[in-house]
Order: structure tokens, then C-alpha cells, then sequence
């Protein structure tokens, strides 16, 4: 390894992959969303990047853990139980494997993400 394999999100050049979530799982609007996907390891179970959503809701279930900065806009994330964390440009968190719930879109929303996905057992 060297420092070329070092990746500068500033500078990377991914291609955005564009999509919506699928159709039983939105709620509300139209969430159109794109994914740069700046690092991928090779054995599959971590990568990182940018991820852009506008505005709608659908629902999530995550079977990965997701680091998350979000850089602009405002989203609501709610938890099965119906409890809600507000998001805005700054907030920091980490979603763990096995949550459950809505992930709302009110302003279009920008965020760098950091995922790990655990092996199957």
C-alpha cells in the first residue's frame, strides 16, 4: 500500500448510482436517491461515501452498521416504536445493525456514510 490507495473524498471521481427505494416501502413522496460509493474493501463488509436523498419517507432495516454526517438538508428518524430523532447539517450518529423504522427526508438531505456489515453466521 501506498498513498494513492488513500481515498480523498474531496477528490474522488465515484459515479453516481441513482434509484428509489422500493415501491412498498415508501410512505410518502417520491424519495429519489443517489449513492457515491468512494471505497469498497475487498472482502466486501465495509465501504464509504455519499449519500443524497429528496424529500419522502419510507421504511428502513438495517442489517449493517451505519456510521452517518450529515452534511446538508433535514431528515426524521423513527424507530418502530414511533420515537423520532430530528437530523440536521453536523449531526453525527451511528445507526446499529438491527434497527427498525422511517427514514424521512424533509430537506433534501446529503450525508457521508461509513458502513460495516457483519458476516453471516
Amino acid at each position: 500500500m501506498n498513498i494513492q490507495q488513500i481515498v480523498d473524498f474531496a477528490s474522488a471521481t465515484s459515479t453516481a448510482e441513482h434509484y428509489r427505494p422500493a415501491a412498498e416501502k415508501v410512505l410518502k413522496g417520491d424519495p429519489q436517491q443517489s449513492v457515491r460509493n468512494h471505497y469498497a474493501s475487498p472482502c466486501g463488509q465495509f465501504s464509504a461515501g455519499i449519500w443524497e436523498g429528496a424529500v419522502g419517507q419510507w421504511t428502513v432495516s438495517y442489517s449493517e452498521h451505519e456510521y452517518c454526517e450529515i452534511l446538508q438538508g433535514v431528515s426524521v428518524l423513527r424507530d418502530a416504536d414511533g420515537n423520532s430523532k430530528t437530523l440536521r447539517a453536523g449531526d453525527r450518529f451511528v445507526i446499529p445493525a438491527g434497527f427498525r423504522g422511517t427514514w424521512e427526508v424533509l430537506e433534501p438531505c446529503r450525508k457521508v456514510y461509513v458502513i460495516f456489515e457483519q458476516a453471516s453466521a
